[in-house]
């Protein structure tokens, strides 16, 4: 949403008229704001997340020192939280930090789907809206410091998808490792390997695909053709020039400098 400065107010009698009976999670792109419900209020800025409950009174103000800002809105069914109302009471107006933890995981990984959703089928949606709500989920219940409320599958979901984020964060090092992932995650490299397990994948694996797909994408950027083939490779973390051309003509049929070149004669672009 795209909004010049507003302020709004639900109240009781709005409530009794249409109440959806939905949380709305929002996530600031651009611009501050202000949500109060059940006697707290919560300032939030770029990045940050705060949630408010349509089902009771609240009162809330968006961006009102600057012309506009933006805000990423997900409404969901509150039934779908595995909160106790007690709980559910306890976490509207209550400000989750963008900038650290798993409150900066839920606030990236929000906006880099909403970014990507026009390229998202049917399919690829309903399995994202279930991510969505576990690392929202998991996110919440560090919030109550009520994380064992959270169920365990939730968990996992929601742990991989950090570790996810943490080896695209570090493609570039080359001794981006299992035990360094695993560590770095607290956990055993034996529960890695079962949560890669339960995704299709390997730990290893994962990791070249996603190299290889950065080492592509930079192979046909015209803006990169002076860049030595073995120095992309380098950046994303292939130690070995022979083996990155090794597994690149595995996975896309073509040697390096081939798909270079098709690329460049694709757009007329001259290659050395």
């Amino acid at each position: 949403m795209t909004a010049t400065p507003y302020s709004i107010e639900r109240t009781s009698r709005l409530i009794g008229q249409a109440d959806p009976g939905v949380f709305k999670l929002g996530c600031t792109v651009h611009g501050r704001g202000m949500v109060a419900q059940d006697g707290r209020c919560a300032e939030f800025g770029p990045g940050d997340l705060v949630l408010s409950d349509t089902s009771r009174p609240y009162v809330a103000e968006f961006a009102p020192d600057i012309p506009g800002g933006q805000v990423l809105v997900l409404r969901f069914p509150r039934c779908l939280l595995p909160f106790p109302d007690r709980d559910l009471r306890r976490l509207t107006a209550v400000r989750l930090r963008g900038d650290r933890g798993i409150g900066a995981l839920a606030s990236q990984f929000l906006l880099h789907m909403a970014r990507h959703m026009h390229e998202l089928g049917p399919p690829d949606a309903a399995r994202l809206s279930t991510v969505t709500l576990d690392v929202l989920t998991a996110a919440l219940g560090a919030v109550l410091d009520a994380e064992s409320a959270v169920p365990s599958h939730t968990g996992r979901r929601a742990l991989t998808v950090q570790i996810f984020a943490f080896i695209r964060q570090n493609l570039g090092d080359p001794k981006l490792t299992p035990d360094v992932i695993a560590a770095a995650h607290h956990i055993s490299l034996r529960y890695l390997h079962k949560l890669f397990q339960e995704e299709g994948h390997t730990v290893a694996g994962w990791v070249r695909e996603r190299r290889l797909e950065r080492c592509r994408r930079d192979l046909a950027d015209p803006r990169l053709a002076d860049r030595p083939i073995n120095a992309i490779a380098a950046r994303w973390g292939f130690s070995s020039a022979a083996h990155f051309s090794q597994a690149f003509r595995g996975a896309y049929g073509l040697s390096p400098r081939q798909f270079r070149r098709q690329c460049a004669e694709a757009k007329g672009v001259c290659v050395p």
